[in-house]
């Protein structure tokens, strides 16, 4: 969007609704909203150290969908490896694996907003956000130094939090991967490797290996690990190293690029609202699933019911997760911190103990009371039970640390 004509302060433009913030959360809202007739401004940071890395953005879907041209790659197998070495290896359908570059994304909604008549691009900064009567104020600062009021019925800020709110649990999922090119085929494309926990385990918490193969002789590997505090950048590599040579054995191979991220995994309250017309959206929203980590499919369920919502004259922004979602979520993040229950035998278990695809909706949210009552019959039923009565009586507490950087946006 190029600015219109004015002087340096009291420039302004007016939107239906305005989105600050260019990640998974911000683009795909906007994605829903260019097709409702609304008027809709999204604000990105200028190019340099603000703006986010190409990430890999993952979820599962069924049948065909909206996204498909922007899928890079999708898997209609997956597999756990336990600590034992034993695997388990599930086909998910009628759910496949799809991988998401968010470069591709960025484009194609980038050019859906270049040839929407209400659907425009701005690069800024975003200085303030403040109610104004029948709506809200976002005030700008562009790149040449000049500022920008944008005026708008809805604000959708997907920005990261200045802080993280009180919780009762708090963990971090942190993780490094390579995109690697082997000598030889070594992988099996139709095959996703969810989780391996044939790598060492730390004293606190688990780690686990991730593997989405591109090509036979290309993929992504991560190192990923569930736990209070990231590594260092030498520790990942050291990491990355024993588990592609001495775990996968895949022999020579160069490395392309590489990716790097933290994810709060906490059962923090995230606020929807800041304002009567400003809603928090993304993991910023509480769009990352407190015990996976999961963003992607969450924001594009968020999105898609906003964008109706809209249409139709709500105003009320529906939450992207379920409670008892999130009851469960922070029982299992509880008993993941206590060492009650040991992770990678949890994990392992829940997809050798429960039919795939009710697995998978169980991890979005989408099942019913009686399948999750099965579910956590499936589970260490005593120490789960434990925790969900200590639960009520823990105080929530600030966490003393800053939240994770905008490369810690989810990849999942």
């Amino acid at each position: 969007m190029t600015p219109p004509p004015g002087g340096t302060s009291g420039t302004s433009d007016t939107s239906d609704v305005v989105i600050l913030g260019g990640g998974a959360a911000g683009l795909s809202l906007a994605y829903r909203l260019t097709g409702t007739g609304a008027t809709v401004t999204v604000v990105e940071p200028p190019d340099g150290p603000p703006r986010p890395a190409e990430r890999t953005w993952c979820y599962w879907d069924t049948g065909r969908g909206d996204l498909d041209d922007v899928v890079c790659a999708s898997w209609s197998v997956l597999r756990v490896h336990g600590a034992d070495g034993r695997r388990v290896t599930v086909d998910p359908a009628p759910f496949t694996y799809r991988m998401v570059r968010s470069t591709a994304f960025e484009q194609r909604v980038h050019s859906l907003l270049a040839r929407s008549p209400g659907g425009r691009l701005l690069r800024a900064t975003a200085d303030t956000v403040c109610d104004v009567p029948g709506g809200a104020v976002v005030r700008c600062t562009l790149p040449t130094g000049r500022h920008l009021t944008l005026r708008a019925r809805r604000v959708f800020d997907s920005r990261p939090l200045p802080g993280l709110p009180p919780a009762r649990t708090w963990m971090l999922q942190h993780f490094r991967g390579w995109f690697v090119h082997t000598d030889a085929a070594r992988f099996d494309p139709a095959v996703a490797d969810l989780m391996d926990f044939r790598v060492p385990q730390p004293a606190h918490g688990l780690a686990f290996g991730y593997v989405l193969p591109l090509a036979p002789d290309r993929a992504l590997v991560e190192y990923t690990e569930f736990s209070r505090t990231p590594l260092t950048t030498d520790a990942y590599e050291a990491a990355l190293g024993h588990y592609c040579h001495d775990v996968l054995g895949l022999g020579a191979f160069t490395v392309e690029r590489t990716e790097q991220g933290v994810i709060p995994m906490t059962d923090a309250r995230f606020p929807l609202r800041t304002g009567k017309a400003v809603f928090r959206i993304g993991t910023a929203g509480g769009a990352t699933r407190p015990a996976t980590g999961y963003t992607f499919a969450a924001v594009q369920r968020q999105s898609r019911a906003i964008a109706a919502a809209l249409r139709d004259g709500h105003g009320t922004v529906p939450p992207p997760h379920g409670r008892r979602a999130l009851a469960m979520d922070a029982v299992l993040l509880r008993a993941l911190d206590t060492g009650r229950i040991n992770g990678p035998d949890f994990f392992t278990g829940l997809f050798r103990r429960v039919p795939p695809e009710r697995l998978l909706r169980f991890l979005d949210g989408a099942t019913t009371p009686a399948e999750e009552g099965s579910i956590g019959l499936r589970t260490p039923v005593w120490p789960m039970l434990r925790t969900a009565a200590e639960l009520p009586f823990l105080p929530r507490r600030s966490h003393p640390s800053r939240p994770p950087a905008r490369n810690g946006e989810s990849h999942r």
